[in-house]
């Protein structure tokens, strides 16, 4: 009887323990939620371009339902230049390269807060990458009629969506630079506990930059797997950079892009020796350049 009494307590006391670590942990995502959200707010980023005295402006629009930011800076009468953040990320990433004295004279920038990510519906993503060009796609064609030529700068998971806008508006880009790409279905780090991130009963309590993320990681692979018969669609020369020890995308995919861009006037591939996977916080000048030499092959063209 003793024995079962004992039990019984150490049970309790065991349960009362796990209730108190699992409310420590949603009390401590619900925290992180408040403090990190990989963005920047419109009032932080007008005093970024009024410091750097950049001309730049913020605009939002709504498409297929849903409200987007992104920020237009430069002549809108130059050559368009797009950015297509990763996963996670948000158009803070690009808030100092509008400044770049080699683009500026070249280039009107344009960056997106993707649809789950900055101000564009942070928590709520569009797993699909089609909708997610149909919903990107008004700020080159409607909402400014971007001027010709138009190069996209996609980046990790940007870069596959940078990849299906020339795969389904040919017409529209006319060049691609791809960073760190996620284009070749399962070449790249899945998490085993993304498929339980998703289940509702963990997902409200999760920071909603890692569940947009997470939403994306996790449908990404069938993804791509639409895409496989689009490949053929693409016909502008390819700038392809990477991390040599990239330990989130596999370095396969290098060998995907050469195996499947079969039209392309031209494809360049770049490993960056002893770099990981975060380019576009580190590797600017040899993105820089990859844009600037893909430039010169479209106005040769």
């Amino acid at each position: 009887m003793q024995k079962q009494v004992r039990k019984g307590r150490w049970l309790r006391r065991a349960l009362r323990v796990v209730v108190i670590l699992i409310g420590l942990v949603i009390i401590a995502c619900l925290i992180f939620d408040h403090y990190v959200q990989f963005r920047r707010s419109d009032e932080e980023l007008k005093k970024i371009f009024a410091k750097q005295n950049i001309n730049a402006t913020i605009h939002y629009y709504t498409s297929h339902g849903r409200k987007l930011r992104y920020v237009a800076a430069g002549n809108d009468n130059l050559p368009t230049l797009l950015f297509l953040h990763g996963s996670p990320g948000s158009i803070s990433y690009y808030s100092r390269r509008y400044k770049d004295s080699a683009l500026q004279g070249r280039f009107r920038m344009y960056a997106v807060d993707r649809p789950g990510y900055g101000y564009s519906g942070l928590g709520d993503p569009e797993p699909s990458i089609e909708k997610q060009v149909e919903m990107i796609r008004p700020i080159l064609d409607s909402l400014n009629h971007a001027r010709h030529p138009i190069i996209v700068v996609g980046s990790s998971y940007g870069a596959s969506i940078a990849c299906r806008m020339a795969m389904d508006h040919p017409g529209l880009v006319d060049g691609l630079v791809l960073t760190g790409p996620a284009i070749g279905p399962g070449r790249e780090t899945y998490f085993g506990i993304t498929p339980y991130i998703e289940h509702w009963s963990i997902r409200w309590f999760i920071p909603r930059i890692f569940r947009s993320a997470n939403t994306e990681k996790m449908y990404h692979k069938q993804e791509l797997e639409k895409m496989l018969p689009l490949w053929k669609n693409i016909r502008v020369p390819v700038y392809y950079l990477q991390g040599a020890k990239d330990d989130i995308v596999d370095t396969s995919n290098a060998g995907f892009a050469k195996q499947h861009l079969i039209n392309v006037p031209s494809l360049e591939i770049k490993f960056l020796n002893g770099r990981k996977h975060l380019l576009a916080q580190y590797e600017w000048p040899a993105i820089r350049q990859g844009i600037l030499d893909i430039y010169e092959k479209v106005i040769k063209k």
